[in-house]
């Protein structure tokens, strides 16, 4: 069987086994470990419809007219979701109303791409019940970060289908000649991946990082939500891809903690690369001082393995966020220059 029939036979097999309520992972066992290859949904013309829903926190819709601009801006339509201004406690909507808004816009043949409007916290509370058949059958791209970490690993592991981890609504400024070069760069980002657009991202060296150049597929995301997801249905699968990790507003003790978590699970045992990016570290108590760098630790779960590493990459919760495509491959080059992750 030639690469072509290959793939196409594997992505048909991935499909069915969606369909009929058989795991991706079984059907993945057909596949050697080095066939990490998803699906790329359609990229997206002038004139195609992008969905905003908030499937975890509350969001007002004047707080993602911004993003509406400038979606419309760049030539697409915007089709907003019902959830959008609607609040139950911290949620954009009761659990019921956050699912049925997601899964209609996963239903809608009509919309190419659905950007989630914030993150917070919710997508866990209904990710089980979401329907993903008609989405297998026709992929569009997922966009966000942070809670929808948790949408990035399900898909990928389930389905072999790619995402967008990129910025939301609530990151898109009202006012942009206030905006700082690196956000004006990540949001264009999002523009980029939609249409299909080769990018290569850059990161300055640091003294912590391991040189070295790997390829492999792209998958990562939030820390504490990758935590969260292991031994469920929707656990981050790392073997033979690069991971990259971002987190804000932990302490250096719960880092290392959670870190430990990714060795002693096995989800450091076969990358082929690993990519830190932004951390918002609480500051510790007086007299509870961890002790420990960020890089210290990190480096401490991976010293005897040999792939490259990389820290202060621009991705997390930070102005600097520029929007990555999970799921597809990717080169890492790790030099005593400086940081380069691209794709084709």
């Amino acid at each position: 069987m030639n690469r072509k029939n290959f793939l196409s036979s594997t992505i048909t097999l991935l499909a069915a086994s969606s369909v009929s309520g058989k795991s991706a992972n079984d059907a993945m066992t057909l596949l050697s470990d080095e066939e990490n290859y998803c699906t790329k949904p359609p990229f997206l013309n002038v004139g195609d419809t992008i969905g905003i829903t908030s499937p975890a926190g509350s969001i007002s819709l004047e707080d993602i007219q911004p993003a509406v601009n400038k979606l419309t801006e760049w030539g697409f339509r915007v089709k907003i979701g019902s959830t959008i201004g609607k609040k139950h406690f911290t949620f954009g909507g009761t659990d019921e109303e956050r699912l049925l808004d997601f899964q209609e816009m996963l239903d809608d043949k009509n919309i190419k791409a659905i950007m989630c409007a914030r993150g917070g916290y919710g997508i866990l509370r209904i990710i089980d019940q979401l329907n993903f058949k008609g989405f297998v059958s026709n992929p569009k791209w997922i966009i966000g970060f942070s809670d929808v970490a948790i949408l990035h690993s399900h898909i990928n592991r389930n389905y072999k289908i790619a995402t967008i981890h990129s910025k939301m609504c609530n990151s898109f400024l009202k006012d942009w000649t206030l905006a700082e070069d690196v956000q004006l760069k990540s949001i264009l980002t999002i523009h980029d991946c939609l249409m299909g657009k080769a990018l290569s991202y850059d990161a300055n060296p640091n003294s912590y990082n391991r040189l070295g150049k790997a390829n492999g597929v792209l998958i990562g995301g939030n820390l504490r939500v990758i935590e969260s997801l292991c031994g469920s249905a929707s656990e981050i699968d790392t073997k033979h891809k690069i991971l990259f990790l971002e987190d804000t507003e932990e302490y250096l003790y719960n880092i290392d903690r959670m870190l430990w978590n990714l060795k002693r699970s096995g989800k450091l045992t076969h990358l082929k690369g690993l990519i830190i990016g932004g951390f918002k570290i609480k500051k510790d108590e007086a007299g509870q001082e961890f002790g420990l760098r960020l890089e210290e630790m990190v480096m401490e779960k991976v010293k005897e393995f040999s792939f490259p590493v990389c820290f202060d990459f621009p991705v997390g919760h930070q102005k600097h966020n520029e929007a990555l495509i999970c799921g597809i491959q990717h080169e890492l080059n790790v030099d005593d220059q400086k940081v380069t992750l691209s794709f084709n």
